[in-house]
């Protein structure tokens, strides 16, 4: 035994490649290194974009139209770089380096921004917010947007790495061959998401009241040291980790794929029961490192790519060509792939209600009675507290009650599949729109019938909880539920890529948004009318735009349910 350990550690210790995969999965031990250095890095990371647009117009005395850009930009980077990383992460560093880089980079990027708010030199001369009203002044230099757009840059790069590879990584802890591994991975989404919402709680208060109201530099600083407690956290696991190494560009293998099954889409391919010896089917080189695929009917003219005919293998057994011909196993991690797109597209609509509360809930807050009593008013801003407390009490009363009571029902594991879990998802997100409708009707009748001068409604602001209640469920079911899919049905070699299509899908529903807004600006408000999305909420018809939301919900659900039900499944055996 102490040669075997002793063997495993020489195997770790070997710079040139990552780890190889351990036969016993650490699982719940290796959690709180990793979830701790998740939970620490978004709390920093989302410490820096909390109140970011307020700190460009306070300290760099811009407008909000180019603070909002230049947010808009960083975010649209940030949710394009976890493509890159993911990439990197799959094919080169594997994800344990790519976290390691990437926590590196975001440190940088944040000591950066601390430091615009520090140096005087890197941000322009104060001036009071009469002075900004008469365009009195000084703007920025192009010295002083260089460095703060520096640090934009690393953070983005940070955020590119860790972004798609902290959730596979955590799931590489887990042994998905059992009920127990893939009961763990299960309440491991669970508790993500339920640490994420607490940070996103503490952000949206505790460091937002720091950088607002005590010292802008402090509020920058402490989510640096965050980041460094981070660090030093996730690299305190090291000897505990079960890691995955990577296995070069899986894109190569996809396209050698497609190309070798063109070469042969004349040939036949062979009965079910006589596949044996008729298609290249060697034994994976690394048994633990992935999971063996079993031959299926998905895509089946994909199966032609591993006929094997006359020369095309060496004396050894091995392929001479491989644009030729591919194994069982790459066919079906290039299905893998193909399968689940469908329901990636699907992914983008689900979060259009969840992306637009942002907007035009604030713009109902602010028309309402926001008074908690005589003394307290609750910011049209921090309305979104709503939906983060919401998830915070739902995931872990899912997870603990509903999902064992629901397993006991139907005896499936954790009670619902994964795109059961996406559909309720679904139909929450759809239910959210109208009753978000429905309460604006409510809400611009009592505003025009009583008549107050600043068109405030009589009408408290805790009407909207009902409609943010229900955006929490779809975050619960969805954003939870498209987690766990993507990462189970996802090829071995392709989980991080898989992963950052969570950051895709919500930078194409934000987009979407924006093309929905222009829409019906575009086709509102003709002949004198104001359009639906007046900035006069009580001149428009907010609640059109949500119904119109809502049934493109509807139409999408369809085209999930569709899709879902004539999906299989990844199946796996063991290599």
């Amino acid at each position: 035994m102490p040669s075997l350990q002793k063997k495993l550690l020489d195997e770790e210790s070997v710079a040139e490649s990552e780890p190889k995969t351990r036969s016993r999965k650490p699982g719940w031990k290796a959690m709180p290194y990793i979830l701790g250095n998740d939970t620490i890095e978004r709390l920093a990371t989302f410490g820096m974009q909390a109140n970011f647009v307020v700190y460009l117009m306070k300290v760099y005395n811009m407008d909000q139209v180019l603070s909002a850009n230049i947010l808009n930009t960083w975010l649209a980077v940030s949710n394009l770089t976890p493509l890159i990383g993911a990439f990197a992460a799959d094919a080169y560093l594997g994800k344990f380096r790519t976290i390691v880089l990437s926590s590196f980079a975001s440190l940088v990027g944040m000591v950066i921004i601390m430091l615009t708010a520090w140096v005087q030199q890197f941000h322009p001369t104060p001036c009071s917010i009469q002075q900004q009203q008469n365009g009195e002044c000084i703007g920025q230099t192009n010295f002083q947007m260089g460095v703060l757009s520096f640090g934009l840059l690393w953070l983005a790069i940070g955020t590119g790495g860790i972004r798609p590879c902290s959730i596979p990584f955590a799931v590489d802890q887990f042994d998905l061959t059992t009920a127990e591994g893939r009961q763990g991975s299960s309440s491991f989404y669970t508790l993500y998401y339920t640490t994420q919402t607490l940070v996103m709680l503490v952000n949206q208060t505790l460091l937002v009241y720091i950088q607002d109201s005590v010292s802008w530099t402090l509020g920058f600083a402490l989510p640096s040291v965050f980041m460094v407690i981070s660090t030093i956290l996730f690299f305190a696991g090291t000897k505990v980790y079960s890691y995955v190494n990577a296995e070069g560009s899986n894109f190569s293998s996809i396209a050698k794929v497609m190309v070798a099954a063109q070469r042969k889409r004349h040939l036949h391919l062979p009965p079910a029961d006589q596949t044996q010896g008729a298609l290249y089917d060697p034994p994976l080189e690394i048994q633990d490192s992935k999971v063996k695929l079993p031959l299926t009917d998905d895509y089946r003219w994909l199966n032609k790519a591993a006929i094997v005919v006359e020369n095309e293998l060496n004396d050894d057994g091995s392929c001479k060509d491989h644009w030729r011909l591919c194994t069982i196993q790459q066919v079906e991690e290039v299905k893998c792939l193909l399968k689940i797109m469908p329901i990636f597209f699907t992914s983008i609509v689900v979060n259009i209600p969840m992306v637009q509360q942002a907007v035009f809930a604030v713009s109902q807050a602010l028309k309402m009675d926001r008074n908690l009593g005589p003394n307290f008013e609750i910011h049209a801003g921090s309305v979104n507290v709503i939906m983060l407390l919401s998830i915070g009490v739902f995931l872990p009363i899912y997870d603990e009650i509903i999902a064992p009571t629901l397993e006991k029902i139907t005896k499936q594991e954790r009670g619902l599949t994964t795109l059961q879990r996406i559909g309720l998802g679904h139909a929450c997100g759809i239910l959210s729109m109208v009753v978000s409708g429905a309460v604006e009707i409510k809400r611009r009748e009592l505003a025009i019938s009583k008549g107050a001068p600043d068109g405030v409604a009589p009408m408290s602001v805790l009407w909207l909880t009902p409609q943010f209640m229900l955006l929490a469920c779809c975050h619960v079911f969805a954003t939870v539920g498209h987690t766990e899919f993507f990462n189970n049905e996802s090829p071995d070699g392709l989980k991080s890529i898989a992963n950052s299509l969570l950051c895709l899908n919500f930078a194409a529903a934000s987009n979407m948004v924006n093309f929905i807004v222009n829409i019906v600006h575009s086709y509102t408000g003709k002949q004198g009318q104001p359009d639906w999305l007046d900035s006069d909420i009580n001149k428009g018809k907010l609640e059109n735009f949500y119904f119109v939301v809502a049934a493109l919900g509807v139409l999408n659900m369809c085209h999930f349910i569709f899709c879902s039900r004539s999906y299989h499944y990844k199946p796996t055996m063991t290599g």
